[in-house]
């Protein structure tokens, strides 16, 4: 059996159960240590076979795959596998040649950047999506059309940028191309590492965030998040509020104590 396993954004302690279980009882052990702490490898057993995927192209994942038929094998994947994770290949290999897989999910960046933050990124009358996308780069053939960042900044949702890092002021300048719903005032959020120890957390502003990725000297492992939803203020939600109903709780008055203990 091959695991894909999601090893969340870099605590070692935010990979969930499963996939320490997993790990636990790996044969083989396939990682990134470009993207994946060590410390994670701490949940392996001591005499697991170890491969650092940080030099090795797919044929080369794949020939461990293909020379341990009958081990149990964990491929260590930063984040939650299922983004910009890569995995399509290695399934569609799997599938070809007939071998078990399992996908374990994994806490995202993206979860440990808004926990860092102290915000939550879906704010009733700011924003109720959230868009995960990343710049183009030296891969923009593997970018659909109608999917850059500019296209997206025009709806105003709340955006998380992967991979992008890199280029800084090319960033800026797609969130604040013609058309954006974005201003140079609209506040934004460079997290380095999330969760890893060396955490770095820069809340700034679209119009400043060039300048603060530059100075944080980081190329990977940094996620944006932009949007009106950081700035920490909101009107109420309807959910738990007293003359909202739903299947579980009748409608109420403020202070009443109708459906208390329910």
């Amino acid at each position: 059996m091959i695991s894909f396993v999601g090893a969340g954004p870099g605590a070692p302690d935010l990979i969930t159960l499963r996939g320490r279980d997993r790990l636990a009882s790996a044969d083989v052990v396939v990682w990134a240590s470009s993207l994946v702490p060590e410390a994670l490898l701490g949940h392996a057993r001591a005499d697991a076979v170890v491969f650092d995927s940080k030099a090795m192209t797919l044929e080369d994942v794949l020939a461990v795959y293909d020379t341990h038929p009958d081990d149990a094998i964990v491929r260590l994947h930063s984040g939650d596998p299922s983004i910009y994770g890569a995995i399509q290949e290695q399934i569609d290999w799997c599938l070809a040649h007939e071998r078990g897989f399992e996908i374990v999910p994994g806490v995202s960046s993206l979860g440990a950047a808004a926990a860092a933050l102290g915000r939550e990124l879906t704010v009733p009358g700011l924003a109720q999506s959230v868009v995960l996308t990343r710049l183009g780069g030296h891969t923009s053939a593997s970018m659909p059309p109608g999917e850059s960042v500019a296209a997206f900044a025009a709806t105003g949702a709340t955006m998380a940028v992967f991979l992008s890092a890199a280029r800084p002021v090319e960033l800026e300048a797609e969130l604040l191309a013609t058309g954006s719903a974005y201003g140079p005032g609209t506040p934004a959020a460079v997290v380095v590492r999330a969760s890893w120890p060396d955490e770095v957390v820069l809340p700034t502003t679209v119009g400043q965030l060039a300048a603060t990725i530059a100075a944080t000297g980081a190329r990977t492992t940094v996620l944006v998040l932009v949007g009106p939803a950081l700035a920490g203020t909101a009107a109420r939600s309807h959910l738990y509020s007293p003359g909202f109903a739903h299947k579980f709780r009748r409608r109420s008055r403020p202070g009443s104590t109708a459906g208390r203990g329910a």
